[in-house]
């Protein structure tokens, strides 16, 4: 499939370089330009371009960049051909990204997304620690393979998100309408605990809508406190405590 990818971040570093080894085309951009596309993001074969350049003509479009940056693509999301299948893999922190009135108001994140675009979208890769994701795919029919959820209105798009989902190395799940998308949310049972296919759909229907929130900052005061503000834990620390306060 031909596919533009915005933001060269951690996740979409990985991202453009395990659906270029799959035999995608990938495009990859960011907000400083092609010529800072670090040669590693690229190296298996995606192609540095402009932001405008990344969404045209494709069959897919990635956003891993922070709701805080929406602003600046709105217009070329916006646009997009109606049949372009544009998935979300950004979370709402609001320790980061400052409070959205209209989420903390109960709107679910991935609806707000879809109604900022004024298009159909769908979230995937949002529910998953980038260490993790760069180092614990498997080819398909490995048991326990980690499972990814995927939300989406339209059935289409959740098919095509979890084709891609199984080309990165982990299971695709069928995770509903965007409605139900705040069961994948962070803190939810199925953030960060790296959960296996039949784990996955019992650990979505256990979720608590309003205690993910709260879970959500004790989660992040004990990871600043453990590890220092702006530093990452490793994957196994990181599913430890997911699984502690999540589940």
């Amino acid at each position: 499939m031909k596919i533009g990818l915005l933001g060269t971040g951690n996740m979409g570093k990985i991202l453009a370089r395990k659906l270029a080894a799959a035999g995608h085309e990938v495009k990859v951009a960011n907000s400083r330009g092609p010529e800072s596309i670090a040669d590693d993001v690229l190296e298996t074969g995606a192609r540095g371009v402009t932001t405008e350049g990344a969404l045209t003509d494709v069959d897919v479009a990635i956003l891993t960049l922070p709701s805080t940056g929406f602003e600046k693509i709105r217009h070329l999301v916006a646009a997009l051909p109606e049949e372009t299948v544009v998935i979300d893999v950004s979370n709402y922190v609001p320790q980061r990204d400052g409070e959205n009135t209209v989420i903390e108001a109960g709107q679910v994140e991935s609806e707000w997304t879809r109604d900022f675009f004024g298009r159909p979208v769908a979230k995937a890769w949002n529910t998953i620690g980038s260490e993790s994701f760069a180092n614990k795919g498997q080819p398909k029919g490995y048991p326990d393979r980690i499972a990814i959820p995927v939300g989406a209105d339209r059935a289409r798009d959740r098919e095509v998100a979890i084709a891609l989902v199984e080309d990165t190395g982990f299971d695709g799940f069928d995770a509903g309408t965007l409605a139900d998308s705040w069961r994948q949310q962070p803190a939810s049972p199925v953030y960060c605990t790296d959960l296996a296919y039949d784990e996955m759909g019992p650990a979505l229907a256990l979720a608590e809508r309003g205690r993910l929130s709260n879970r959500r900052n004790i989660a992040l005061a004990i990871i600043t406190e453990r590890m220092g503000k702006g530093k990452t834990p490793s994957s196994e620390w990181l599913v430890k405590l997911g699984r502690a306060l999540y589940m």
